[in-house]
């Protein structure tokens, strides 16, 4: 039986919006309720449009960003409730790559400073720092002749594999992903998902993994967790997702899959409006005023997230 190493529980981030003095205070909802689940050796996609929540999400989980409210539970234990120094020794077992490695790293440092610093940080024997950064250069493919390189010496795909050989070097159980492949050309990006791959086979990792492009998601993901305007509207089996989504969302988002097949003459589905502020958004289903199967009910009340046929779905209409 596959063990629950992470779970969510309603999770939810306020950001104050900005307001004249005189004006009672208004906060943007970037995520609402959300509640998820990640189990060993899995990996999740959490995908979505820009603004909808996902990378908030995901640094919510790593108290990158303190959630308002909810529970993420680790092991067993709400990571929300512990202290600075406690949730220190947690960060250990979970790590993050972020989409811009250039932007994550010291530029004055050269790679093996970079990847010393998670392994000075958490009191690891200095007598096993270097058996740690060859075997993790290995690992990441890349060679030790680059730990004396600075970032700026490297390419972008180089530059990623050293961020994620960073997240691994302490060998986490959870990597949380942000748009890891977004900034790279395309014949990199499938060398690095599958580097992403061979990882999790070696290592035992569980990936929450966190992207816009569906077609990056479909290769990697075991389960997709779909994003609207800081809520989850559909939870599935990738497989199923990807066959048979049941959120009108979701099949706008699908059909936006690039075709590779010229005889595929699958039809694109165009979501009308634009996406509505956070900080206003609509009553009822926040999709409403850009689905084409809304009714009634969909403006005057929110679905709730339930079961049906083996997924998580928010629709008054499935």
């Amino acid at each position: 039986m596959t063990t629950t190493l992470l779970e969510l529980k309603n999770i939810e981030k306020k950001f104050k919006a900005k307001s004249a003095w005189f004006q009672p205070n208004q906060y943007v909802h970037a995520v609402n309720g959300v509640s998820l689940e990640l189990k060993e050796r899995e990996t999740i996609g959490i995908v979505g449009e820009s603004g909808c929540g996902k990378s908030t999400t995901g640094r919510c989980v790593l108290r990158l960003i303190e959630p308002t409210s909810g529970e993420v539970i680790f092991q067993g234990k709400d990571i929300t409730k512990l202290s600075k120094r406690e949730m220190n020794n947690i960060r250990k077992d979970i790590q993050m790559v972020f989409q811009d490695p250039m932007a994550s790293m010291n530029s004055k440092l050269t790679i093996r400073e970079i990847l010393s610093e998670p392994l000075i940080a958490h009191k690891i024997p200095r007598s096993e720092h270097e058996h740690l950064l060859s075997e993790t250069m290995k690992l990441v493919g890349l060679s030790e002749s680059h730990l004396t390189r600075f970032p700026h010496q490297m390419s972008g795909g180089q530059r990623q594999r050293v961020g994620i050989a960073r997240a691994i070097i302490l060998r986490p159980k959870i990597v949380v992903l942000d748009e890891p492949v977004s900034a790279l050309d395309v014949s990199v990006q499938s060398q690095i998902l599958n580097l992403l791959q061979d990882l999790q086979e070696e290592l035992g990792l569980s990936y929450l993994f966190i992207s816009h492009d569906l077609g990056v998601v479909e290769h990697i993901a075991h389960r997709v967790g779909v994003m609207y305007l800081g809520e989850m509207v559909e939870v599935a089996d990738k497989d199923e997702l990807f066959e048979k989504p049941f959120h009108p969302y979701t099949k706008a988002l699908i059909s936006a899959i690039p075709k590779t097949d010229p005889d595929d003459v699958k039809e694109r589905i165009i979501l009308k409006g634009e996406l509505p502020s956070p900080a206003n958004p609509p009553s009822g289903c926040k999709f409403h005023p850009r689905c084409t199967f809304a009714q009634d009910i969909c403006i005057s009340a929110k679905p709730e997230i339930r079961n049906v046929e083996g997924r998580q779905i928010a629709c008054h209409l499935v």
